[in-house]
């Protein structure tokens, strides 16, 4: 049996008291379950406005079992139509179909994706432009086999900003080359691993909003198939 781990990060720019990044989860209609993280642009309240918008027009179609490259076309008309081509967000939509056994991403992302295997580090970086801004904007979509230790690297550009103004790069592609995919850690300590790499390369002080999303493929034997879902998050002023 393969048990199938998500797990997220998000932390939102330092004196920010809300990220502007939104992740939902769906269960699919036909079987699996989808996640899409939309980075709206700027920060604070304003973005966290816009994303939680386009998030809930790409779960509409999902939840309705329109492909995910349908969604994010909707998802793209919707910010294009309502702010007419003058802001931008980027939409990604990580998907897990349990007829196929595939993993399916959408990226309207500048930011690449990465997976990781017993074979090595894979960086997905086809050219790819937000949403919003031009009217003919399509997402970048990768479809993979779902196999055991296999990871999959999910991110805002957050992530790839960390250290940029003290003159270091957070260096994604060579951090996972130096983990062991087959030791079998879980998708929540590779999350965290790179989450404190970002935050140890900008001082504890994130320059911009950051979620992280680890996907993880892992063997398992186990006789009950019981799904499980763990939730944690601050809650401040309490």
């Amino acid at each position: 049996m393969i048990e199938l781990q998500v797990a997220v990060a998000k932390v939102a720019r330092h004196g920010q008291a809300e990220s502007g990044d939104t992740l939902e989860m769906i269960e699919r209609p036909g079987g699996g379950f989808s996640f899409v993280l939309v980075d709206g642009q700027g920060s604070g309240r304003g973005a966290k406005v816009l994303s939680n918008s386009i998030v809930t027009r790409a779960m509409a179609q999902l939840k309705d079992g329109s492909r995910d490259g349908v969604a994010a076309r909707a998802a793209h008309d919707y910010l294009y139509t309502y702010r007419m081509g003058q802001v931008a967000a980027t939409l990604n939509i990580v998907s897990v179909d349990f007829q196929s056994n595939t993993l399916l991403v959408s990226r309207n992302n500048p930011a690449p994706f990465f997976v990781l295997d017993a074979q090595g580090v894979r960086t997905f970086g086809e050219p790819s432009a937000p949403i919003g801004l031009n009217p003919l904007a399509k997402p970048q979509i990768a479809e993979m086999a779902i196999k055991p230790f296999l990871y999959l690297i999910v991110f805002t550009d957050g992530l790839l900003k960390a250290g940029e103004q003290h003159g270091e790069d957070v260096e994604i592609g060579n951090f996972l080359a130096g983990w062991n995919a087959q030791a079998g850690h879980s998708a929540e300590q590779l999350c965290d691993a790179l989450l404190n790499r970002a935050l140890e390369l900008d001082r504890n002080e994130p320059t911009d909003d950051m979620t992280i999303v680890v996907l993880a493929a892992l063997p398992r034997q186990e006789d009950m198939p019981v799904r499980r879902m763990q939730v944690t998050f601050p809650l401040e002023g309490n």
